[in-house]
């Protein structure tokens, strides 16, 4: 495989070769702007970095991914396409994330998690209405009192009602599509776990790139320039209601394969399939997180965990926890040890 076009490599060593991602194509070019500085709250925190891809990590002999799983984010990065990674829990497929995230230099991984009752709202942005019609009512009781005080009366004015900016705050992809240089990386996991309309409700924002706030909308005229809170918890500001990307984010959607997806959604995505990790990576994931001793004592339970995971589903999670838990017990109960933590997911209740 020549691996000169390779963006992300899979090495796991940061670089900086995102800023040599060729132009996109003609259909994928966005224009949002002006450019938008994420600011220091959206860098990747080393703790958090740790506890996704390992604080071994640099010691490990880092399993190189297979060639199809490059391809696959390599060719979502060229094509400024959104990622479907679909396999069994504990397949890696949100680490997938955060190794691009950290190889790439792209910061703090955006993450919106979904459940039944998430919709494209929850992912957007927020308007707290209840706030601002309260902040409005004590406002307008301010004033009441005031007056009542007689024009004369000295004293300060009565506070001001703060701008609607104050009551907006962007969500995780309504972050991740603010006009940055650099693209965000935006995951949303375990999209098979929402309501069947969510789906087909991303399909244009995910087109676009794009979405409006209605509430800003309305005020363009009087207020063009708004400032609004980030997921980062930053601020930036949103120009005459809309936001639209400049570098598309590099979207990773994930999903245990519970439930199929319209056409008009897997049309838009890469498609990438992860199977059931083997030996070599089980081990350089343990490595990677409990270090070499760790790999090398808990080679009988990788093993056991392989034979296991032929008939049984069981998830890479489980393992670390009984890798790391016999390293503690006594041996004699090593094995009843292992048996209590790696236990099958697919179980009849």
């Amino acid at each position: 495989m020549n691996d000169d076009w390779l963006i992300y490599r899979g090495a796991g060593e940061p670089h900086d070769g995102i800023d040599a991602l060729p132009d996109p194509p003609p259909w994928r070019d966005f224009d949002g702007g002006p450019v938008v500085d994420p600011g220091p709250a959206a860098a990747a925190a080393e703790g958090n970095v740790a506890r996704r891809l390992g604080a071994h990590r640099q010691a490990a002999e880092l399993h190189r991914p297979e060639p199809e799983e490059l391809e696959a984010v390599n060719a979502a990065l060229y094509l400024r396409r959104p990622l479907l990674v679909t396999g069994f829990p504990g397949t890696g497929k949100s680490t997938l994330a955060h190794s691009v995230a950290h190889e790439l230099k792209l910061g703090r991984v955006l993450r919106w998690p979904v459940v039944s009752r998430t919709v494209l709202q929850d992912g957007l942005y927020r308007y707290d209405a209840l706030a601002r019609l309260q902040d409005v009512q004590l406002a307008a009781g301010g004033a009441g009192a005031a007056a009542g005080a007689g024009a004369g009366a000295a004293g300060p004015l009565p506070g001001a009602v703060p701008g609607i900016g104050k009551y907006i705050r962007l969500g995780p992809l309504g972050t991740a599509l603010l006009p940055t240089a650099r693209p965000r990386v935006l995951l949303v996991d375990e999209l098979d776990k929402s309501d069947i309309d969510l789906p087909n409700d991303l399909l244009n924002v995910l087109e676009e790139g794009e979405f409006a706030l209605p509430e800003l909308e309305r005020v363009a005229d009087t207020e063009p320039e708004v400032e609004v809170l980030t997921d980062d918890g930053t601020k930036a500001t949103v120009r005459g209601g809309r936001i639209r990307c400049r570098s598309f984010p590099f979207i990773i959607l994930t999903s245990n394969g519970e439930r199929d997806f319209p056409a008009a959604l897997l049309r838009r995505c890469i498609q990438l399939k992860l199977g059931q990790p083997g030996e070599k990576r089980l081990a350089t994931m343990v490595r990677a997180h409990l270090g070499e001793e760790a790999a090398r004592l808990g080679g009988d339970l990788i093993r056991e965990f392989l034979g296991r995971s032929q008939s049984e589903l069981v998830a890479a999670d489980q393992l670390l926890n009984a890798v790391y838990l016999t390293h503690y017990a006594s041996p004699a109960s090593r094995e009843d040890l292992a048996d209590l933590l790696i236990q099958r997911l697919d179980r009849p209740r």
